[in-house]
């Protein structure tokens, strides 16, 4: 069992406050700190822990925090072959604020993840031997991720993509991704509808899917997640628990569907046990410390009720 990630990793740069500021506003924050950050980091880190093989591809900047990015792969059992470290600019960073209910907004500095190239994947093709599925998302350009997968594809592999940050994707061929995994807002953008349009997401789904993709797992908050194919839907109920912090709930989404995928699970059931994992990680704060074990989740489902 493994999964080829194709992704990026940015140092998060994390503070505090009572509420998020308006703009303009000045607020006085505490707690701050540098963590680990980036969509493919947080990605590969979930699903190493949920005891799957994982093989990482993308690029960093040679300075500190790529080493220390570095670090953390081989921490978590990560296989770190796929990763360049480029001279021309310094690892990515993301400025993170949080507030007392939960909610966070967040900058990122792609940095070094823009020269994350298809010659990249080229030269780490690897990755996706032995490989069941392949994940990338958006936070690299555009072009590097549709190759990643499409390479991916041909080797056989499932290929999911996880479009956040979102772009309007209606001009691109979504034919070499299996399943698009979006949240309500992104789904919108990638249409190119404004986030809060109250198109049904049934209907957005069917659009995403007329480009090409073979299914839409579309992320809905509290209501859980909803599974959009061509044969019609089915929704996820959501595992009831106490949020402490939502940030990187939906990046363990993805890693633990994609573990579930490559288990032999049915689309269904592998975005039920993402959904369990994904609330499980909302029970403490920040991303990579919040992402549970194997024998954690199990644990979990175990008592869970959805």
């Amino acid at each position: 069992m493994k999964i080829a990630v194709i992704g990026s990793y940015a140092k998060a740069l994390v503070m505090t406050t009572d509420r998020i500021p308006l703009a303009g506003e000045t607020l006085v924050g505490r707690e701050y700190r540098g963590t680990y950050g980036g969509k493919g980091s947080d990605m590969a880190v979930q699903a190493a822990r949920l005891s799957c093989d994982v093989g990482y591809l993308g690029v960093v900047g040679n300075d500190d925090f790529g080493n220390e990015f570095l670090s953390l792969l081989h921490a978590n059992g990560v296989a770190t072959d796929g990763v360049r470290q480029d001279e021309t600019l310094p690892t990515g960073v993301g400025f993170i604020i949080k507030d007392t209910a939960a909610r966070n907004v967040i900058v990122v500095d792609p940095g070094a993840n823009d020269m994350f190239s298809p010659a990249d994947i080229d030269a780490h093709l690897e990755q996706f031997v032995d490989a069941s599925v392949a994940l990338a998302q958006l936070e690299i350009p555009l072009t590097t991720a549709l190759y990643g997968l499409a390479k991916a594809k041909a080797a056989g592999l499932t290929t999911v993509l996880n479009p956040a940050p979102a772009i309007d994707l209606r001009d691109v061929d979504l034919s070499g991704i299996d399943v698009v995994t979006p949240n309500e807002s992104e789904a919108r953008l990638c249409v190119g509808l404004a986030p809060d349009d109250p198109t049904p997401n049934s209907v957005i789904a069917q659009q995403l899917i007329a480009r090409g993709a073979g299914a839409v797992v579309m992320t809905l908050g509290d209501d859980g997640a909803e599974v959009i194919t061509t044969d019609g839907s089915e929704k996820i109920a959501p595992f009831r628990i106490d949020v402490v912090d939502s940030n990187g709930a939906g990046d363990s989404f993805n890693a633990s569907l994609c573990v579930a995928l490559a288990e032999g699970k049915s689309l269904t059931d592998a975005a039920r046990f993402a959904s369990a994992v994904a609330a499980l990680c909302c029970t403490k704060w920040e991303t990579v410390p919040s992402y549970h074990n194997r024998d954690e989740v199990e644990a979990f489902l175990a008592g869970a009720v959805a």
